[in-house]
């Protein structure tokens, strides 16, 4: 539920005013109202109001000269425009001149308060996040590195802010490269754990006994080559937070060490007898579908429910393409920096075509293509020519939208040629070792899919 607003109702009708001061009054919120244009805009001048609902046909100054007023005096004023005169014309005036809503009389209640509803959950979101950048400001703590726009990432660092000063346990979810350690680091930085140390392990980059050991810790004689004793990972986050990236990668054997950790707060190091307590904040990240693996037995139940207690699903960059020209201008400003270039810009056919891109390898993938096109173009500005591609990849449109077995065969070796390059740094012979295929294979499969290396 959103927050009260102050709303202010200008109307020229007595008994329609009324019934609408009445009737929002007694859903909770603080209603005045005003006969006229100037008025409502005199009102407006004096004190705060989140919300103008505002008459279109009035006597004097109609609502579209009200409107453009309001919006001089305080643009932070939603306004919803009500008129029995509905036509296109006057909706498009309103909306092109600020008006976040339109509706025709006779009013349906029920149908005002879901504008309503939208624009003070809307409000709430601000609100809170309002609150959450003070206190960042507060702690030296910035989310410069979390580049956003759309309402589904303001969202979530909104979430990451309630959260942070709990101790519950959070796996944050995604494809890779949409940011996870990004929120990881955030929710620690938020938490009152913030001056002990945030520590990451990627679980899947470990053999299962050097996970063991890496988490954990070893005591002398554990293993071959075990010569001392080795402090693990959850003593030295003792007072603050493990995050343990990619974590479905890990071996049962581990599975059931951590459930242990989380259930008792304590573990023993391997080749040890001897229990070990730590005060740890646990912040897990998968790409995985961690519910599937549960199905099919490769991961606990039992743990993923101790790791689930809030869970933050990060969307794919393709489902917030709203947030594409903000991170395409950070990347360019901090390429063109690190690399000592006067790179001003992109232009409009070269960032029509960013927008446009999927970017399978998420926000990774784009801060690979600005800082290549920033290091190759030869101007102030960046054109389709110092892109990796000229369209969205054929194949990759065809497994999005089904097709038959050859197309859908071929959407599946790029986007495995893809992957294998992104994990091997474009290093074609490591790739190659990935796919299990000759170096020479590869380069005609990087050439048949117009790869840019």
């Amino acid at each position: 539920m959103g927050k009260q607003l102050q709303i202010l109702i200008i109307e020229d009708g007595t008994s329609q005013r009324e019934m609408l001061r009445d009737f929002l009054a007694g859903e909770g919120h603080f209603v005045e109202g005003s006969e006229d244009g100037e008025k409502g805009l005199q009102r407006i001048r004096e004190g705060h109001f989140d919300l103008v609902l505002l008459d279109y046909k009035m006597p004097g100054k109609n609502g579209l000269e009200v409107l453009k007023e309001i919006k001089q005096i305080n643009p932070e004023i939603d306004v919803i425009m009500m008129t029995a005169y509905g036509t296109i014309e006057t909706a498009v005036g309103a909306m092109k001149a600020g008006a976040v809503d339109y509706i025709t009389k006779p009013i349906e209640l029920e149908d005002l308060l879901l504008h309503i509803g939208r624009i003070s959950e809307r409000r709430t979101l601000l609100w809170e996040n309002e609150i959450l950048r003070q206190e960042l400001r507060e702690k030296g703590v910035t989310t410069d590195r979390i580049i956003y726009g759309s309402r589904k990432m303001e969202a979530l660092v909104n979430m990451a802010g309630r959260v942070a000063s709990s101790r519950a346990t959070i796996l944050i979810q995604g494809e890779s490269g949409t940011g996870k350690e990004l929120f990881a680091r955030l929710i620690h930085n938020l938490s009152p754990r913030t001056e002990r140390p945030l520590i990451a392990v990627n679980c899947g980059a470990l053999h299962e006994n050097l996970l063991e050991s890496e988490l954990f810790g070893h005591e002398k004689g554990a293993f071959t080559g075990a010569v001392r004793r080795r402090i693990g990972r959850f003593e030295e986050a003792d007072g603050g937070t493990l995050f343990l990236d990619e974590v479905g990668e890990m071996s049962p054997s581990v599975q059931v060490k951590l459930l242990r950790f989380l259930q008792e707060k304590e573990f023993q190091r391997l080749g040890g007898n001897q229990s070990v307590r730590a005060d740890v904040r646990i912040i897990s990240a998968t790409n995985k579908d961690l519910e599937s693996k549960v199905r099919d037995g490769s991961f606990r139940e039992d743990l993923f429910y101790r790791l689930n207690v809030v869970c933050m699903l990060i969307p794919p960059l393709r489902e917030r393409k709203e947030d594409i020209p903000l991170l395409i201008d950070f990347f360019l400003g901090r390429f063109s920096r690190e690399n000592g270039k006067d790179v001003r810009g992109v232009s409009r056919e070269a960032k029509d075509l960013l927008v446009k891109y999927d970017y399978p390898g998420n926000v990774r993938e784009l801060e690979n293509i600005i800082e290549r096109a920033v290091v190759i173009c030869r101007g102030p500005v960046i054109t389709v020519e110092d892109l990796p591609f000229r369209e969205p990849p054929k194949v990759e449109r065809e497994v999005r939208n089904g097709g038959k077995l050859r197309e859908s065969v071929e959407a599946l070796e790029y986007q495995l040629i893809r992957k294998a390059m992104e994990e091997a740094a474009n290093h074609q012979t490591r790739a190659a070792d990935i796919l299990g295929i000759s170096e020479r294979m590869l380069r005609y499969k990087l050439k048949k899919y117009h790869f840019k290396s």
